[in-house]
Protein backbone atom coordinates (compact mmCIF):
# COMPACT_ATOMS: atom_id res chain seq x y z
CA UNK A 1 0.00 0.00 0.00
CA UNK A 2 1.32 3.44 -0.90
CA UNK A 3 0.32 6.47 1.13
CA UNK A 4 1.93 9.64 -0.12
CA UNK A 5 1.41 13.36 0.24
CA UNK A 6 -1.60 14.70 -1.46
CA UNK A 7 -0.74 17.01 -4.31
CA UNK A 8 1.54 16.97 -7.35
CA UNK A 9 4.53 19.18 -6.75
CA UNK A 10 4.57 18.71 -2.97
CA UNK A 11 7.94 17.53 -1.66
CA UNK A 12 8.05 13.89 -0.70
CA UNK A 13 9.45 12.67 2.62
CA UNK A 14 9.48 14.20 6.08
CA UNK A 15 10.84 17.56 7.09
CA UNK A 16 13.50 18.21 9.68
CA UNK A 17 13.46 21.26 11.94
CA UNK A 18 10.78 23.81 11.01
CA UNK A 19 11.88 26.64 8.75
CA UNK A 20 12.54 30.00 10.42
CA UNK A 21 10.09 31.60 8.03
CA UNK A 22 7.27 29.76 9.82
CA UNK A 23 7.22 32.45 12.48
CA UNK A 24 8.00 36.08 11.83
CA UNK A 25 9.79 38.20 14.37
CA UNK A 26 6.72 40.39 14.68
CA UNK A 27 4.53 37.43 15.49
CA UNK A 28 7.08 36.22 18.04
CA UNK A 29 6.93 39.49 19.92
CA UNK A 30 3.13 39.61 19.81
CA UNK A 31 2.77 36.01 20.89
CA UNK A 32 5.13 36.59 23.79
CA UNK A 33 3.10 39.58 24.92
CA UNK A 34 -0.11 37.62 24.72
CA UNK A 35 1.38 34.70 26.62
CA UNK A 36 2.12 37.07 29.49
CA UNK A 37 -1.34 38.59 29.31
CA UNK A 38 -3.14 35.27 29.33
CA UNK A 39 -2.17 33.94 32.73
CA UNK A 40 -0.60 30.56 33.22
CA UNK A 41 -2.72 27.42 32.98
CA UNK A 42 -4.42 26.17 36.12
CA UNK A 43 -3.14 22.65 35.46
CA UNK A 44 0.16 21.27 36.70
CA UNK A 45 2.73 19.91 34.28
CA UNK A 46 4.31 16.59 35.33
CA UNK A 47 8.05 16.66 36.09
CA UNK A 48 10.51 15.48 33.46
CA UNK A 49 11.04 12.23 35.35
CA UNK A 50 7.36 11.36 34.98
CA UNK A 51 7.41 12.12 31.27
CA UNK A 52 10.51 9.97 30.79
CA UNK A 53 8.49 6.92 31.86
CA UNK A 54 6.86 7.06 28.43
CA UNK A 55 9.98 7.67 26.42
CA UNK A 56 10.98 5.81 23.26
CA UNK A 57 10.27 2.09 23.46
CA UNK A 58 7.85 2.36 26.35
CA UNK A 59 4.20 3.33 25.94
CA UNK A 60 2.17 2.35 28.97
CA UNK A 61 -1.61 2.16 28.90
CA UNK A 62 -4.02 0.96 31.56
CA UNK A 63 -6.68 -1.71 31.16
CA UNK A 64 -9.22 -0.03 33.42
CA UNK A 65 -7.98 3.46 34.34
CA UNK A 66 -9.84 5.83 36.60
CA UNK A 67 -11.51 8.74 34.82
CA UNK A 68 -13.05 10.37 37.88
CA UNK A 69 -10.55 13.22 37.72
CA UNK A 70 -12.13 14.59 34.54
CA UNK A 71 -14.92 17.12 34.88
CA UNK A 72 -18.43 15.68 34.81
CA UNK A 73 -21.31 17.43 33.08
CA UNK A 74 -22.49 18.80 36.42
CA UNK A 75 -19.02 20.10 37.26
CA UNK A 76 -18.69 21.76 33.85
CA UNK A 77 -21.99 23.53 34.45
CA UNK A 78 -20.88 24.71 37.86
CA UNK A 79 -17.55 25.96 36.49
CA UNK A 80 -19.23 27.86 33.66
CA UNK A 81 -21.71 29.46 36.05
CA UNK A 82 -18.87 30.63 38.30
CA UNK A 83 -16.87 31.97 35.33
CA UNK A 84 -19.91 33.90 34.15
CA UNK A 85 -20.56 35.36 37.63
CA UNK A 86 -16.98 36.48 38.22
CA UNK A 87 -16.47 37.90 34.72
CA UNK A 88 -18.63 40.94 35.39
CA UNK A 89 -20.65 40.39 32.24
CA UNK A 90 -17.69 39.66 30.00
CA UNK A 91 -18.48 35.94 29.59
CA UNK A 92 -22.00 34.94 28.58
CA UNK A 93 -23.07 31.32 29.07
CA UNK A 94 -26.21 29.97 27.40
CA UNK A 95 -27.86 26.57 27.18
CA UNK A 96 -28.20 26.31 23.40
CA UNK A 97 -29.87 22.91 23.39
CA UNK A 98 -30.19 19.63 25.25
CA UNK A 99 -28.84 16.16 24.67
CA UNK A 100 -31.17 13.28 23.89
CA UNK A 101 -31.21 12.47 27.62
CA UNK A 102 -31.99 16.07 28.55
CA UNK A 103 -28.59 17.40 29.63
CA UNK A 104 -27.82 21.02 28.80
CA UNK A 105 -25.49 21.84 25.92
CA UNK A 106 -23.69 25.06 26.79
CA UNK A 107 -22.06 27.74 24.68
CA UNK A 108 -19.84 30.26 26.44
CA UNK A 109 -19.07 33.47 24.58
CA UNK A 110 -16.40 36.07 25.29
CA UNK A 111 -15.07 38.94 23.20
CA UNK A 112 -16.69 41.31 20.73
CA UNK A 113 -14.31 41.21 17.78
CA UNK A 114 -15.16 40.66 14.14
CA UNK A 115 -13.01 37.54 13.82
CA UNK A 116 -14.98 34.60 15.18
CA UNK A 117 -13.58 31.34 16.57
CA UNK A 118 -15.92 28.46 17.47
CA UNK A 119 -14.46 25.57 19.50
CA UNK A 120 -16.18 22.30 20.42
CA UNK A 121 -14.94 19.61 22.79
CA UNK A 122 -15.99 16.10 23.79
CA UNK A 123 -18.16 15.37 20.76
CA UNK A 124 -16.83 11.90 21.50
CA UNK A 125 -17.76 11.43 25.14
CA UNK A 126 -14.49 9.87 26.28
CA UNK A 127 -12.31 12.63 24.80
CA UNK A 128 -12.34 15.47 27.30
CA UNK A 129 -8.92 17.10 27.52
CA UNK A 130 -10.33 19.99 25.51
CA UNK A 131 -13.08 20.51 28.06
CA UNK A 132 -10.55 21.29 30.77
CA UNK A 133 -8.53 23.53 28.44
CA UNK A 134 -11.58 25.58 27.44
CA UNK A 135 -12.63 26.12 31.05
CA UNK A 136 -9.15 27.46 31.85
CA UNK A 137 -9.16 29.79 28.84
CA UNK A 138 -12.63 31.14 29.65
CA UNK A 139 -11.65 31.74 33.25
CA UNK A 140 -8.63 33.82 32.31
CA UNK A 141 -10.33 35.75 29.52
CA UNK A 142 -13.22 36.49 31.83
CA UNK A 143 -11.08 37.91 34.62
CA UNK A 144 -7.94 39.28 32.93
CA UNK A 145 -7.68 43.05 33.27
CA UNK A 146 -4.44 43.79 31.44
CA UNK A 147 -4.32 45.84 28.25
CA UNK A 148 -3.40 42.95 25.97
CA UNK A 149 -6.33 40.79 27.10
CA UNK A 150 -8.71 43.70 26.58
CA UNK A 151 -7.29 44.25 23.09
CA UNK A 152 -7.58 40.55 22.29
CA UNK A 153 -11.25 40.59 23.22
CA UNK A 154 -11.80 43.59 20.96
CA UNK A 155 -10.25 41.68 18.06
CA UNK A 156 -11.93 38.28 18.37
CA UNK A 157 -15.14 36.62 19.49
CA UNK A 158 -14.59 33.21 21.07
CA UNK A 159 -17.52 30.81 21.43
CA UNK A 160 -16.66 27.63 23.34
CA UNK A 161 -18.87 24.56 23.62
CA UNK A 162 -16.89 22.54 26.17
CA UNK A 163 -19.03 19.37 26.38
CA UNK A 164 -21.23 18.61 23.38
CA UNK A 165 -21.79 14.90 24.10
CA UNK A 166 -22.62 14.82 27.81
CA UNK A 167 -24.61 11.57 27.59
CA UNK A 168 -21.63 9.73 26.15
CA UNK A 169 -19.38 11.51 28.62
CA UNK A 170 -21.31 10.23 31.61
CA UNK A 171 -20.75 6.69 30.30
CA UNK A 172 -17.13 7.35 29.31
CA UNK A 173 -17.83 6.21 25.76
CA UNK A 174 -17.50 7.61 22.25
CA UNK A 175 -21.11 7.69 21.00
CA UNK A 176 -24.16 9.40 22.46
CA UNK A 177 -27.35 7.66 23.66
CA UNK A 178 -30.24 7.65 21.19
CA UNK A 179 -32.21 4.78 19.67
CA UNK A 180 -33.31 4.58 16.05
CA UNK A 181 -36.93 4.30 17.22
CA UNK A 182 -36.63 7.62 19.06
CA UNK A 183 -35.02 9.14 15.99
CA UNK A 184 -37.98 8.07 13.85
CA UNK A 185 -40.35 9.48 16.47
CA UNK A 186 -38.61 12.84 16.06
CA UNK A 187 -38.64 12.55 12.25
CA UNK A 188 -41.75 10.58 11.22
CA UNK A 189 -40.81 10.90 7.56
CA UNK A 190 -38.08 8.30 8.24
CA UNK A 191 -40.59 5.56 9.10
CA UNK A 192 -39.47 2.34 7.38
CA UNK A 193 -36.08 3.71 6.34
CA UNK A 194 -32.87 1.91 7.35
CA UNK A 195 -30.87 3.39 10.21
CA UNK A 196 -28.06 5.80 9.37
CA UNK A 197 -24.76 4.05 8.82
CA UNK A 198 -23.17 5.79 11.83
CA UNK A 199 -25.85 4.60 14.28
CA UNK A 200 -24.83 1.68 16.52
CA UNK A 201 -26.72 -0.60 18.88
CA UNK A 202 -23.93 -0.51 21.47
CA UNK A 203 -20.73 1.34 22.12
CA UNK A 204 -17.57 0.76 24.16
CA UNK A 205 -19.06 -2.37 25.73
CA UNK A 206 -22.30 -0.67 26.82
CA UNK A 207 -25.58 -2.03 25.47
CA UNK A 208 -27.19 1.30 24.67
CA UNK A 209 -27.71 2.59 21.11
CA UNK A 210 -26.31 5.84 19.87
CA UNK A 211 -24.61 7.85 17.13
CA UNK A 212 -21.10 8.87 16.30
CA UNK A 213 -21.97 12.56 16.50
CA UNK A 214 -18.96 13.50 14.42
CA UNK A 215 -20.59 11.97 11.33
CA UNK A 216 -23.95 13.73 11.73
CA UNK A 217 -23.19 17.04 9.95
CA UNK A 218 -24.20 18.32 6.54
CA UNK A 219 -22.81 21.32 4.64
CA UNK A 220 -26.40 22.19 3.73
CA UNK A 221 -27.14 23.91 7.03
CA UNK A 222 -30.88 23.83 6.27
CA UNK A 223 -30.91 20.11 5.55
CA UNK A 224 -33.91 18.13 6.86
CA UNK A 225 -33.57 14.32 7.09
CA UNK A 226 -35.08 12.37 4.17
CA UNK A 227 -35.74 8.64 4.00
CA UNK A 228 -34.33 8.45 0.48
CA UNK A 229 -30.89 9.53 1.76
CA UNK A 230 -30.55 6.70 4.28
CA UNK A 231 -28.52 4.80 5.30
CA UNK A 232 -25.79 6.72 3.48
CA UNK A 233 -22.12 5.77 3.59
CA UNK A 234 -19.02 6.93 5.38
CA UNK A 235 -17.96 9.39 2.67
CA UNK A 236 -21.38 11.08 2.61
CA UNK A 237 -22.64 14.08 4.52
CA UNK A 238 -24.65 13.28 7.63
CA UNK A 239 -28.29 13.96 8.36
CA UNK A 240 -28.55 16.16 11.51
CA UNK A 241 -30.42 13.35 13.27
CA UNK A 242 -29.19 14.17 16.78
CA UNK A 243 -30.02 17.15 18.99
CA UNK A 244 -26.33 17.57 19.77
CA UNK A 245 -25.25 18.10 16.16
CA UNK A 246 -28.21 20.38 15.52
CA UNK A 247 -27.27 22.53 18.53
CA UNK A 248 -23.71 22.96 17.21
CA UNK A 249 -25.08 23.80 13.76
CA UNK A 250 -27.49 26.34 15.22
CA UNK A 251 -24.69 28.10 17.10
CA UNK A 252 -22.63 28.21 13.90
CA UNK A 253 -25.56 29.54 11.85
CA UNK A 254 -26.38 32.17 14.48
CA UNK A 255 -22.82 33.44 14.48
CA UNK A 256 -22.79 33.66 10.69
CA UNK A 257 -26.01 35.61 10.70
CA UNK A 258 -24.70 38.01 13.34
CA UNK A 259 -21.07 38.40 12.27
CA UNK A 260 -21.20 37.58 8.58
CA UNK A 261 -18.76 34.68 8.88
CA UNK A 262 -17.21 32.22 11.29
CA UNK A 263 -13.50 32.57 10.56
CA UNK A 264 -12.29 29.48 12.38
CA UNK A 265 -13.53 26.28 13.95
CA UNK A 266 -11.49 23.96 16.19
CA UNK A 267 -12.69 20.43 16.92
CA UNK A 268 -10.97 18.87 19.96
CA UNK A 269 -10.42 15.09 20.00
CA UNK A 270 -8.14 12.28 21.21
CA UNK A 271 -6.22 9.71 19.17
CA UNK A 272 -4.40 6.47 19.93
CA UNK A 273 -1.97 6.44 22.87
CA UNK A 274 1.22 5.07 21.30
CA UNK A 275 1.81 6.87 17.99
CA UNK A 276 5.31 8.25 17.42
CA UNK A 277 6.52 11.08 15.22
CA UNK A 278 8.39 10.30 12.01
CA UNK A 279 10.83 13.03 11.03
CA UNK A 280 11.46 16.41 12.53
CA UNK A 281 13.41 17.28 15.68
CA UNK A 282 11.45 14.78 17.82
CA UNK A 283 11.67 11.82 15.46
CA UNK A 284 10.58 8.70 17.37
CA UNK A 285 9.00 10.57 20.29
CA UNK A 286 5.44 9.93 21.39
CA UNK A 287 3.03 12.45 19.89
CA UNK A 288 1.46 15.04 22.17
CA UNK A 289 -1.20 15.77 19.61
CA UNK A 290 -1.63 15.95 15.86
CA UNK A 291 -3.30 18.50 13.59
CA UNK A 292 -5.40 18.21 10.48
CA UNK A 293 -7.37 20.13 7.88
CA UNK A 294 -10.71 18.81 6.49
CA UNK A 295 -10.66 15.29 4.95
CA UNK A 296 -12.59 15.87 1.73
CA UNK A 297 -11.13 13.42 -0.73
CA UNK A 298 -8.76 13.70 -3.64
CA UNK A 299 -7.24 16.87 -5.09
CA UNK A 300 -8.02 19.02 -2.09
CA UNK A 301 -11.75 18.35 -2.16
CA UNK A 302 -12.08 19.08 -5.88
CA UNK A 303 -15.38 17.19 -6.15
CA UNK A 304 -17.04 19.64 -3.75
CA UNK A 305 -15.88 22.95 -5.16
CA UNK A 306 -18.57 23.44 -7.78
CA UNK A 307 -21.35 23.22 -5.19
CA UNK A 308 -19.34 24.67 -2.31
CA UNK A 309 -17.06 27.35 -3.82
CA UNK A 310 -16.26 28.85 -0.40
CA UNK A 311 -14.11 25.82 0.49
CA UNK A 312 -10.55 27.01 1.21
CA UNK A 313 -8.33 24.13 2.26
CA UNK A 314 -5.25 26.34 2.26
CA UNK A 315 -6.86 28.54 4.91
CA UNK A 316 -7.43 25.54 7.16
CA UNK A 317 -3.80 24.50 6.73
CA UNK A 318 -2.63 28.04 7.58
CA UNK A 319 -4.68 27.93 10.75
CA UNK A 320 -3.27 24.52 11.69
CA UNK A 321 0.24 25.81 11.00
CA UNK A 322 -0.41 28.76 13.31
CA UNK A 323 -1.22 26.30 16.09
CA UNK A 324 1.99 24.38 15.45
CA UNK A 325 4.08 27.54 15.41
CA UNK A 326 2.63 28.69 18.72
CA UNK A 327 3.41 25.40 20.43
CA UNK A 328 6.99 25.30 19.18
CA UNK A 329 7.56 28.92 20.12
CA UNK A 330 6.23 28.52 23.65
CA UNK A 331 7.74 25.17 24.59
CA UNK A 332 10.70 24.64 22.27
CA UNK A 333 11.14 22.02 19.58
CA UNK A 334 12.31 19.31 22.01
CA UNK A 335 9.58 19.66 24.65
CA UNK A 336 7.06 16.81 25.10
CA UNK A 337 4.37 19.53 25.15
CA UNK A 338 5.30 20.41 21.56
CA UNK A 339 5.58 16.92 20.07
CA UNK A 340 3.13 17.76 17.28
CA UNK A 341 2.60 16.31 13.83
CA UNK A 342 0.05 15.91 11.06
CA UNK A 343 -2.96 13.66 11.60
CA UNK A 344 -3.60 10.68 9.31
CA UNK A 345 -4.62 12.20 5.98
CA UNK A 346 -3.99 10.22 2.80
CA UNK A 347 -5.41 11.78 -0.33
CA UNK A 348 -8.50 9.58 -0.46
CA UNK A 349 -9.56 10.16 3.15
CA UNK A 350 -13.08 11.60 2.95
CA UNK A 351 -15.55 12.41 5.74
CA UNK A 352 -18.03 15.00 4.56
CA UNK A 353 -20.23 14.29 7.58
CA UNK A 354 -17.75 15.63 10.11
CA UNK A 355 -18.45 19.06 11.55
CA UNK A 356 -15.06 20.36 10.48
CA UNK A 357 -15.79 19.31 6.89
CA UNK A 358 -19.32 20.71 6.79
CA UNK A 359 -18.20 24.08 8.17
CA UNK A 360 -15.16 24.21 5.87
CA UNK A 361 -17.46 23.74 2.88
CA UNK A 362 -19.21 26.90 4.09
CA UNK A 363 -15.97 28.88 4.04
CA UNK A 364 -14.64 28.44 7.59
CA UNK A 365 -11.03 27.50 8.27
CA UNK A 366 -11.21 24.37 10.42
CA UNK A 367 -8.57 22.58 12.49
CA UNK A 368 -8.65 19.18 14.16
CA UNK A 369 -6.72 18.56 17.39
CA UNK A 370 -6.07 14.89 18.23
CA UNK A 371 -4.51 14.46 21.68
CA UNK A 372 -2.58 11.27 22.41
CA UNK A 373 -4.57 8.73 24.41
CA UNK A 374 -7.84 9.21 26.24
CA UNK A 375 -9.50 8.33 29.51
CA UNK A 376 -9.91 4.63 28.75
CA UNK A 377 -6.22 4.35 27.73
CA UNK A 378 -4.34 6.63 30.13
CA UNK A 379 -6.83 7.65 32.81
CA UNK A 380 -5.45 10.79 34.44
CA UNK A 381 -1.84 10.05 33.44
CA UNK A 382 -0.22 13.22 32.03
CA UNK A 383 -3.57 15.02 32.11
CA UNK A 384 -1.90 18.32 32.98
CA UNK A 385 0.58 18.10 30.13
CA UNK A 386 -2.09 17.37 27.53
CA UNK A 387 -4.48 20.04 28.79
CA UNK A 388 -1.72 22.65 28.74
CA UNK A 389 -0.75 21.76 25.18
CA UNK A 390 -4.34 21.98 23.97
CA UNK A 391 -4.82 25.28 25.72
CA UNK A 392 -1.68 26.69 24.14
CA UNK A 393 -2.81 25.47 20.73
CA UNK A 394 -6.19 27.18 21.01
CA UNK A 395 -4.61 30.39 22.27
CA UNK A 396 -2.11 30.32 19.40
CA UNK A 397 -4.92 30.42 16.85
CA UNK A 398 -6.72 33.12 18.86
CA UNK A 399 -3.55 35.21 18.76
CA UNK A 400 -3.05 34.62 15.05
CA UNK A 401 -6.61 35.69 14.27
CA UNK A 402 -6.30 38.79 16.45
CA UNK A 403 -3.02 39.96 14.90
CA UNK A 404 -3.72 38.77 11.36
CA UNK A 405 -0.66 36.53 11.51
CA UNK A 406 -2.63 33.52 10.28
CA UNK A 407 -3.28 35.33 7.01
CA UNK A 408 0.42 35.71 6.16
CA UNK A 409 1.46 32.06 6.52
CA UNK A 410 2.05 29.69 3.61
CA UNK A 411 -0.40 26.81 3.91
CA UNK A 412 1.89 24.53 1.91
CA UNK A 413 4.34 24.62 4.83
CA UNK A 414 1.87 22.43 6.70
CA UNK A 415 3.09 19.49 4.60
CA UNK A 416 6.58 19.97 6.00
CA UNK A 417 5.45 18.99 9.50
CA UNK A 418 6.24 15.48 10.73
CA UNK A 419 3.60 12.77 10.68
CA UNK A 420 3.56 9.40 12.41
CA UNK A 421 4.71 7.17 9.58
CA UNK A 422 1.51 7.02 7.58
CA UNK A 423 2.82 8.41 4.31
CA UNK A 424 5.75 6.08 4.00
CA UNK A 425 5.62 3.16 1.60
CA UNK A 426 4.31 -0.08 3.13
CA UNK A 427 3.75 -3.53 1.63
Amino acid sequence: MHLRKRFPGKAEGNAGSPSPRFISARMSRLAAAIAVALTASIVTIPPASALAAEGPGNCKIQEDPSWSGWSSHEQVGEALAQIERTSGGRVDVEAVGHSSQGRALWAARVGTGDRVLLVTSAIHGNERTGTEALLAILKDLGSGGDARTRQLLEDITLVAMPMVNPDGGELNRRINVLSWADTVAAFPQLQGAPAAWYHSLRGDGIDLPGYDLNRDFNPDLDYVPRAADLPGKDTDAGFFLTPESRAIRDVYVGLRQEKGAVDAYIDLHHMGPCDRLTGGPQDGDLITFSLDYPPLGVQDGAAYKAQWPALDQDKSRRYALSVYNGLIEKYGAQSPLAAVGRYFHPDAREYAGQGRSAFALNGTGTVLFEVRGQQDDLGQNHKGMFVDSVRTGIESLMNGLATGGVDTLDGDDFFGLPDYGWDTTAD
